[in-house]
């Protein structure tokens, strides 16, 4: 959700910037802004509703004028999208300018407080509020300087942020603070960097400070970075890491979307998730995590997963596996509702936390709650060393590598891919799984990859000849029973995410409590039905859909028979134990959702009004 670029050193700032901004598009956006400081120590910005492209065409003139500046690609919470409620924004002085992801949640307050003494606003926005209280701080006492001034500010704010402030009578520093947003700080010689993220900067240096949570930084190419807390400025010694992200991961390699790319990355992705953890000729699951922390998952009382959307799904597979293989009682909840009901948590839950990003803003908070309450947290997340990862008190990476596509496609396999490794592990440690049983298991898991394969090669152009039928449809219908019900919320979300069609997954069970009402010439119905697990109920299901002329899409096993002659589109997946069948059956999913979005003409990267890290309520 939104996104920062800063740079000071001896390279251009307005490439490195607008080029910053590009690799940050992936995140969700309306509008895009910059502003530099030139040789006068004086200001430039340009900003405007709309994407990069739009900043380029009226900004490019200040290419080549500044060897410090910074950017943003907002996404609108505080104020419709439009050119003035666009980042930076700039104190009534003139003198200091912002970008901020996040939301100051008491800024009406504030606004009020400097209304009456004499500020005015030309925004809607709680980021020029908090512009302001900067300036009015800097004014307030001739000998608070700008660093201390944006500390101030901030300890009378509460809610979440990311901030990059510049101050024209501060030439060649930038400030910069998080609590609850995501920032990175690439150094590079005699140059540093600032981003969302580390894709903004990795082909200029492999060496980064992440922020962390209540600290601020003063960067200066004279005095380097200095990290100091908000609350009290206490100095912190920076942890510097090396990123192991490449310039490759982050561009499409010929592919026409990121999406395409991930969909075809993830044999890849699901074997390197399982690399080092799954060694089948040892027939052991090796996860320190879990190991470490045997005792906690062997004396719960019971698993909570916590997640927010694709993450949410990923988990109601979890809770099957879990229950089915290690017979721990395991509840799935939204962390957005989680965090609000006054849960019932004690010492005796472990609590699995489900995130691609690893910043999901309620998922945090649900975390933050169920640690106060003594529960051990566990946490299942992609980026390494993001705000999950810091909180949690073990977890496990997925290792699917950058996802650029707002949809998720690679990280939600390699999250079930974790989650069947944890399920076998506790499974086989607490004697719940014989040997023969965990082995047979364990090898059908290894060869998902190889699987998957199969499913690209043979599902491909069928998906898109599929699809071109459907261009006009306004509704959809997904169908699973079992492990494979969960699987159906995901193929729906994926429609509706990046095509804009209206599509609901259902318990095939559940059909006929409601949803058969819809069913006519014009529904079509996906409806998975692997061989293991249900199978002629499956069937029945089908039957009922073609009494009332239902269009069937059938996602089914090589050589099935029944399924096949009824459904009117056949995608066949390789078999695999009912357990797996999610894994595979997904993939088929996002090809038919990428493709129907992709002929709609729809912006199958970026959709509208999603972010891929949602770091605000």
């Amino acid at each position: 959700m939104c996104g920062i670029v800063g740079y000071t050193g001896f390279q251009d700032a307005y490439d490195i910037v607008i080029n910053g901004l590009r690799r940050l598009e992936y995140r969700g956006y309306d509008s895009a802004g910059i502003v530099l400081e030139n040789e006068t120590s004086s200001f430039s910005v340009e900003k405007t509703k709309g994407k990069v492209d739009d900043l380029v065409n009226i900004a490019s003139n200040l290419r080549g004028t500044a060897k410090i500046g910074m950017g943003h690609t907002r996404w609108a919470t505080h104020g419709v999208p439009s050119d003035r409620n666009s980042h930076p924004h700039v104190s009534n002085n003139g003198k200091v300018a912002i970008v901020h992801n996040g939301i100051i949640e008491n800024y009406d307050t504030i606004k009020t407080m400097l209304t009456e003494k004499g500020f005015s606003f030309k925004s809607e926005t709680d980021t020029e509020v908090l512009v302001n209280l900067i300036q009015y701080f800097t004014d307030l006492n001739i000998e608070t300087d700008f660093p201390t001034a944006v500390r101030y500010a901030l300890n009378e704010v509460y809610g979440a942020y990311a901030i990059t402030v510049m101050h024209e009578d501060y030439p060649g520093i930038l400030v910069v603070a998080r609590l609850g947003s995501p920032l990175a700080i690439g150094i590079g010689e005699k140059e540093y960097f600032i981003a969302s993220d580390a894709s903004p900067f990795v082909e200029f240096t492999k060496e980064a400070i992440y922020l962390e949570e209540g600290h601020m930084a003063t960067i200066s190419l004279e005095g380097g970075v200095d990290i100091r807390t908000i609350t009290d400025n206490s100095k912190i010694i920076p942890e510097i890491q090396e990123l192991k992200l490449s310039l490759e991961q982050i561009e499409k390699g010929g592919y026409e979307h990121f999406m395409l790319k991930e969909i075809f990355e993830q044999p890849k992705s699901i074997h390197d998730t399982m690399r080092g953890r799954l060694i089948v000729n040892e027939g052991v699951i090796k996860m320190a995590g879990i190991w470490d922390h045997i005792e906690k998952f062997k004396n719960a009382n019971r698993i909570i997963i916590i997640a927010c959307g694709t993450s949410w799904h990923a988990g109601l597979i979890g809770e099957y596996l879990i229950e089915e293989f290690a017979r721990i009682p395991v509840e799935v909840e939204y962390a957005s509702e989680f965090r609000y009901r006054n849960p019932i948590i004690t010492d005796k839950d472990v609590v699995i936390a489900i995130s691609q990003s690893g910043e999901t803003a309620d998922t945090m908070a649900a975390l933050k709650l169920a640690k106060e309450r003594g529960a051990f947290i566990y946490g299942i997340c992609n980026v390494v060393d993001s705000s999950i990862a810091r909180i949690t008190d073990a977890g496990s990476y997925t290792h699917a590598g950058p996802e650029i596509g707002v949809a998720s496609t690679k990280a939600f396999t390699a999250q079930l891919t974790i989650l069947s490794l944890i399920a076998l592990k506790l499974g086989k440690h607490n004697g719940n799984l014989g040997n023969a049983e965990f082995m047979s298991l364990i090898s059908e898991l290894d060869a998902i990859p190889k699987k998957i394969e199969e499913v690209l090669e043979a599902t491909h152009e069928l998906t898109q000849h599929i699809a071109k039928d459907f261009i006009q449809a306004t509704n959809f219908l997904y169908l699973g029973r079992g492990y494979n019900y969960p699987a159906a919320l995901e193929g729906a979300l994926k429609l509706k995410e990046i095509s804009y069609i209206h599509a609901e997954g259902y318990p095939a069970a559940e059909m006929k409590h409601g949803p058969i009402a819809l069913i006519d010439e014009n529904m079509p119905i996906v409806i998975i039905a692997p061989k293991k697990g249900h199978y002629d109920k499956i069937v029945s299901n089908v039957q009922e859909i073609k009494a009332r002329k239902g269009k069937v899409v059938a996602v089914v096993n090589k050589g099935d028979k029944q399924v096949s002659e009824m459904a009117d589109y056949v995608i066949e997946i390789p078999e695999t134990s009912e357990c797996f069948s999610p894994i595979v059956a997904s993939v088929p999913l996002q090809l038919l959702a990428y493709y129907i979005a992709v002929y709609r003409g729809a912006n199958v990267d970026q959709p509208r009004n999603l972010a891929k890290s949602v770091t605000v309520e």
